[in-house]
């Protein structure tokens, strides 16, 4: 086993730079019998290295190689199975459990000794030993003491101290040993012969050593001399030393003390330098001075130098009382001392500063009222620039108690909205009596008007809008229809035509231009005045109450549902503000301060339509450009809203105004004894589209006219027809003809693009029953000449050739003779003299049609005649046959009838 060892020694572990400690012969348990050695080893270099490595032989059994190794920290127990009996089987439990037999209990005692005392020594962390002798494990290190130092190493492991002291023979010794070995040849056949006989030779020489140390005994006792004097002087220097080391315990000791006198001192200044700045942290933060007190206190609240004062005392109290205090701070009794003074600073002050802006919003309200009445006799609005300046001076104030107190800044609100609401009432509503007033007045006394006999007084005004006051979606309005509207001859179709412009039992002749445009200017001062009014509220409301924040996310979201249902806002409760945003919060205000505008506003929007449904018109362009305006400017306002209702009431008015002039076209009856002429509507039309034309230039709403224009245009051609087809005096085509001649001449003056359509179709209506007229009433003039050349036509078209009609009996030259006779140019004259009168009778003056038609008529009677004239040249050539008169004398007697009348 020795000799394996040096083998394993040489060969494997010192080209490692390994020392091998202990072997064992091993085999796996349960396997077949393979033999391979498990070795205990150790690194040369430091740190030392400890390791159980397995060495198995090489296939070729000639050389030894290494296998497998594991650093013996891994090692967690070693299994011997049986401490009591002899066992040859252990186990190592690495991160694997390996099961071993060893090749006697010898052996595998001597490497678990090893393994202990390796872990003794190397390692922090002990290996568990279970089922070993403790006997083995105690009695190993004495047994080892006994056994000379030689041998010590022999063992197998050796003791502590022989792992420390083991080297490995130089080249020199070697070589001697090997000369040794040579000369005694049985060295390697005969260990123990050779042992002994060197044993021999350690005795010679040891024996040779202790002679030359006795003949040397002078020199020793020479040395123990020496040894002994130094002995003593060691002693001497002891002493010393130790008188030393006494002074210098004394020394230490002070010096200990002082040390912790200096570590006290050290550790008392850094608490006292944290103690003082906790106390200039409270005195700095929660420290409110005097002044601020005062202020807090007793502070004027009606002078602009106390309100300053009271603004920065609030804001110092609110700055203390919102400091983030350190833990434990709150503990202090003189911080909960300080916290309370604040809290009661801060109630003192909320009720000083509530009752305070009580006391404003009234002494403001009686010293506006005083100025209400100069306004009372005028059509303006009663200026609260004055009161909004004053209160503005306290919205540092109020944003501090919607920080503070949100109760009392909810009540303010509250207070406020509920005082407001009362004066804004009494000015609208005396503001809207005077604009009934001024509307109502822009009617003349005349017929048919209801508001003639109406007094310039505003107790009698009352008495007519009282009907009409938040009641616009029940007034109907008396219009008066064209029923029984009856066509009395060309000197009343003027007030005829404007019968159509009747609206609420007026006559048109009432309703001129000044008075719509009186009418005009008092809707849009009434808007003007609206306008500022409202947005200046709406403005100082955002200032005055700090509404510019939004409110969180979940502020919003937190509303209930049964907020926005019902009457959101009442004179007894308020809605909590922070539960709205902004743009709701100031609309609710809005609507509650202003609620009489929407009802006012429609109420004299109602009087306007009932006045002239035409009215209708200048209040939906106004109406429209002050709702264009007030969305530029915020589309969210209180004013944008309100106006946007109200627009769409005049909207429906405009419509009701537009159907009912359809409805007075179908009511349209004509007399059965008189000429039609350019019916009503007609005319209704053309003045409606030139005051339409006049008051929408430029207007936002411009689409809504266009169709109205096309409603109203497609009504006016179809009830065109349907009197003409009535009309029993009047042929049907001079009906048709003037009056789409007069809408085409309208159209074509007026140039309305959204018409242009419908202006051509006029024209070509007015063009067709124009021909046809002039066709039918026309006729033929040369009746028997026409049958006659209507009979050779009939020739011609049977087959005969042109040429060759005159041999026929009944179309002969002397029959052609005989009729042409018949035709002399005075009869003819007198034959168009007729047609002249009854075509003047047929024909309206307004229109001047009759000389479009004479003309016409000539054009065609000049058509007839070159007709004749061409098939005597064809069917009768070189006959010389003639007319009796020329075109000449046709035009002469056309100019002639034409001037005599």
């Amino acid at each position: 086993m020795t000799a394996i060892k040096h083998a394993l020694q040489r060969d494997i572990f010192t080209p490692n730079d390994e020392r091998l400690l202990s072997i064992v012969n091993v085999c796996k348990a349960g396997k077949k019998k393979k033999n391979c050695f498990l070795c205990a080893t150790v690194t040369t270099e430091r740190p030392v290295q400890v390791r159980v490595v397995k060495v198995k032989k090489s296939d070729k059994g000639d050389f030894y190689k290494r296998q497998m190794a594991w650093e013996l920290r891994d090692l967690a127990e070693v299994d011997a199975k049986d401490a009591s009996k002899e066992n040859p089987e252990f186990d190592l439990h690495f991160e694997k459990v390996y099961r071993w037999v060893a090749s006697s209990t010898a052996e595998k005692n001597s490497f678990i000794s090893c393994i202990w005392k390796l872990n003794q020594r190397y390692l922090r962390k002990k290996v568990e030993f279970v089922n070993v002798s403790s006997q083995l494990l105690e009695e190993l290190p004495k047994a080892e003491e006994s056994v000379p130092s030689g041998e010590s190493q022999s063992v197998a492991g050796g003791d502590e101290d022989a792992l420390d002291d083991y080297q490995e023979l130089n080249a020199r010794e070697e070589q001697d040993i090997e000369g040794m070995m040579e000369v005694c040849e049985y060295a390697i056949s005969n260990a123990e012969a050779f042992a002994e006989k060197l044993s021999r030779e350690l005795q010679v020489l040891d024996g040779a050593n202790i002679q030359s140390i006795m003949a040397s005994e002078k020199q020793v006792n020479i040395l123990m001399q020496l040894l002994d004097e130094a002995l003593s002087e060691v002693d001497t220097i002891e002493g010393k030393l130790s008188s030393y080391e006494e002074m210098l315990q004394s020394v230490k000791e002070q010096m200990d003390q002082i040390s912790q006198s200096n570590r006290l001192i050290q550790i008392s200044n850094t608490n006292n330098g944290k103690l003082l700045d906790e106390i200039q942290f409270l005195v700095n933060y929660m420290d409110l001075s005097k002044g601020h007190i005062r202020a807090l206190q007793d502070g004027d609240l009606s002078s602009p130098k106390g309100i300053e004062a009271c603004i920065n005392a609030s804001e110092a109290l609110l700055q203390c009382m919102n400091v983030a205090l350190r833990p434990g701070h709150e503990k202090l009794m003189a911080v909960k001392q300080q916290q309370h003074l604040f809290t009661e600073l801060r109630d003192t002050f909320a009720r000083r500063l509530t009752n305070h802006l009580n006391n404003v919003f009234v002494h403001q309200g009686h010293d506006q009222s005083s100025t209400l009445s100069q306004h009372t006799a005028e059509l303006t609005l009663p200026k609260h620039s004055p009161l909004h300046r004053d209160l503005l001076r306290y919205a540092k104030l109020m944003e501090w108690l919607k920080n503070t107190q949100r109760e009392k800044y909810d009540g303010l609100s509250r207070t406020y909205v509920d005082y407001m609401t009362r004066l804004y009432e009494r000015e609208i509503k005396d503001f809207f009596e005077v604009a009934k007033i001024k509307m109502a007045g822009t009617t003349k006394e005349g017929k048919g008007n209801k508001f003639a006999t109406l007094p310039r007084k505003e107790s009698a005004l009352k008495q007519e809008t009282e009907s009409l006051h938040g009641s616009s979606g029940k007034l109907t309005g008396s219009t008066s229809s064209l029923n029984k509207l009856a066509v009395q001859g060309s000197s009343s179709r003027r007030s005829q035509s404007s019968s159509l412009l009747d609206m609420g039992n007026m006559s048109a002749s009432d309703l001129d231009v000044a008075d719509r445009t009186k009418f005009d200017k008092i809707f849009e001062q009434v808007l003007s005045e609206l306008e500022p009014l409202c947005l200046a509220e709406q403005d100082f409301i955002s200032k005055f109450f700090k509404l510019q924040q939004h409110p969180t996310l979940a502020q919003v979201n937190s509303i209930p549902n049964t907020i926005f249902h019902g009457p959101l806002l009442s004179s007894s409760s308020l809605l909590p503000y922070y539960y709205l945003s902004f743009c709701d919060m100031v609309r609710l205000m809005m609507n509650k301060i202003f609620q009489s505008i929407e009802t006012e506003l429609n109420s004299l929007i109602a009087l306007g339509d009932k006045i002239d449904s035409f009215h209708s018109l200048y209040m939906l362009v106004k109406m429209s450009h002050h709702v264009w305006t007030a969305q530029n400017v915020d589309p969210a306002s209180y004013l944008s809203t309100t106006l946007g209702n109200v627009l769409v009431t005049v909207k429906r008015n405009f419509d009701k105004c537009i159907s009912g002039q359809i409805r007075q076209m179908e009511e349209v009856k004509i007399s059965k004894k008189s000429k039609v002429g350019i019916l009503p509507f007609v005319t209704g039309f053309e003045e409606f589209a030139e005051l339409a034309e006049t008051i929408f230039r430029n207007a936002e709403r411009r689409g809504d006219l266009d169709k109205a224009y096309v409603k109203l245009i497609r009504a006016v051609f179809m009830n065109v027809e349907k009197v003409a087809n009535e009309s029993q005096k009047t042929p049907r085509d001079v009906v048709m003809m003037e009056n789409f001649h007069h809408i085409f001449s309208t159209q074509s003056r007026l140039k309305i693009s959204c018409l242009e359509t419908e202006r051509r179709e006029a024209k070509h209506k007015y063009t067709d029953h124009l021909q046809s007229y002039v066709i039918n009433s026309l006729g033929q003039p040369l009746e028997k000449l026409n049958h006659f050349f209507e009979g050779v036509e009939a020739r011609v078209a049977q087959g005969v050739r042109e040429e060759e009609v005159s041999y026929q009996l009944a179309f002969n030259k002397q029959e052609l003779r005989k009729v042409i006779k018949e035709y002399p140019g005075k009869e003819v004259k007198k034959g168009l003299d007729n047609l002249y009168k009854k075509v003047d009778k047929h024909l309206c003056e307004e229109e001047s049609l009759l000389q479009v038609v004479w003309h016409s008529m000539q054009d065609e009677f000049i058509r007839q005649y070159k007709h004749f004239e061409g098939l005597i040249g064809r069917c009768y050539p070189g006959s010389g046959i003639t007319m009796e008169f020329t075109i000449g004398d046709m035009l002469e007697y056309f100019s002639s009838i034409a001037q005599s009348h």
